[in-house]
């Protein structure tokens, strides 16, 4: 319930007290898990001045002219983050005949329409991992100016090398030099170029495919596919140009070179064994494990008949390996960043990677940690995201109970705020 408050004493964290109604909102929060990691306190204020929180207070403070958001029945904490989505899309039996048919326009409405549903679903940013990069550029953009609403989007340009899992696969041999990608490169100089070639379109990442991967319509294999000088090319490029890499990696092969190469995080990361355990650590680089994938390629590959055969073999192999392979890695200390691979799974069910992680071993207060302060540590936004504090974006969600007792509570959110503005409530 939001009110305006009657005339009352002015918060004790209010700078001035006659600042406008629509300048202030108090958030009076029954249960608050301001820092993830540390323990949530009962009966808080939130205070958020246009767009940031200036001030997090014990007690219900009421301010004359403010607006007060009544969520004194539930568990208030930071929006949540996903890094792995794609927003361009869903996997179904309709894919190819899409690609075809509809318009890059119309493809863009329906990645505003899927920006929303995450945004509703509580993930107030995202890390776009593979579209149509002049598509999401825009959106990132034009969501960024406020122009139309959706998360907040990181947004990553992809280089791949020819036949690759990042390579246009699945169609005639016209329609595979219509669509290959000018950052489809081969040896470690076409590669320098291809990286530098997406900083330069305005990539605020670099997504690379070190191994073969599950939705490849060939039986090429899940191992090691880019080379070393390839990997160490890119990553050097990016780096020189103030951008991280993020690697898709199934095989242990394939994830080792990527981060002996240095990546900032692996990308599905399904076969990680002792060696890329050691490498992750000595490194610091996060694992964005994807769980909600490999759940959904697997129950496809058995329910539905739209997969070739070489992607059904592989999705069965991969997404069955995924989730022991993911306790493993988080039990031996590998750092965690949340992300779903949505556009895989149908967009707006991102919360269910949360109750994945924690079937697989991982505590509550670590998953939400993995979605808060670990994410906004991968995309160097620790200064702006991940706790509910004084200077940070108010990007605030609520659920009815504690999801520390119980994950799933993640899964109905009841109040979404992004950046100062209420999208649910």
């Amino acid at each position: 319930m939001i009110h305006r408050a009657p005339a009352a004493l002015c918060a004790a964290a209010l700078l001035h007290c006659g600042v406008a109604a629509a300048d202030v909102t108090l958030l009076h929060a029954g249960e608050l898990l301001a820092v993830p990691g540390e323990p949530p306190a009962r009966e808080m204020t939130v205070i958020v001045e246009d767009g940031v929180i200036t001030g997090v207070q014990k007690g219900y403070v009421e301010t004359e002219g403010a607006t007060i958001v009544d969520l004194k029945d539930r568990f208030v904490l930071p929006g949540l983050m996903d890094m792995h989505v794609h927003l361009q899309g869903e996997l179904g039996p309709d894919n190819d005949r899409d690609t075809l048919k509809m318009s890059p326009q119309l493809m863009q409405m329906r990645s505003a329409h899927y920006a929303m549903n995450t945004l509703l679903a509580g993930f107030t940013t995202v890390r776009d991992v593979g579209s149509s990069e002049q598509e999401m550029y825009a959106l990132r953009d034009a969501i960024e100016a406020g122009w139309i609403d959706g998360p907040r989007i990181i947004a990553a340009g992809g280089v791949g090398i020819t036949g690759g899992h990042a390579d246009i696969s699945g169609v005639s041999p016209d329609l595979m030099k219509h669509w290959t990608s000018t950052n489809v490169c081969d040896g470690p100089y076409d590669c320098r170029r291809a990286a530098r070639n997406v900083i330069k379109y305005g990539g605020d990442l670099i997504k690379i495919t070190s191994t073969g991967g599950v939705m490849t319509q060939r039986a090429t294999g899940t191992g090691q596919q880019m080379e070393m000088d390839e990997l160490t090319e890119i990553v050097r490029a990016a780096t020189r140009m103030g951008r991280k890499v993020a690697s898709h990696a199934h095989e242990e092969d394939g994830i080792i070179a990527a981060l002996e190469a240095g990546v900032a995080s692996i990308e599905h990361g399904t076969y990680t064994g002792p060696r890329a355990i050691r490498l992750f650590k000595e490194t610091g680089a996060y694992l964005v494990p994807t769980l909600l994938a490999g759940k959904t390629v697997a129950t496809m590959a058995v329910e539905a008949d739209f997969m070739a055969p070489e992607v059904r073999k592989k999705a069965v192999r991969v997404g069955n390996d995924m989730a022991g392979s993911f306790a493993r890695a988080h039990k031996a200390g590998v750092r965690v960043a949340y992300g779903t691979d949505s556009g895989i799974s149908p967009h707006g069910t991102n919360a269910e990677e949360a109750v994945l992680m924690v079937e697989a071993g991982m505590s509550e207060m670590d998953v939400i940690v993995a979605a808060t302060i670990s994410a906004a540590d991968l995309i160097d936004m620790s200064d702006a995201l991940g706790t509910i504090e004084n200077g940070k974006q108010a990007d605030i969600i609520a659920v009815d109970a504690s999801p520390l007792d119980d994950i799933a509570e993640l899964l109905e959110v009841d109040f979404v705020m992004k950046g100062g503005a209420i999208y649910k409530e």
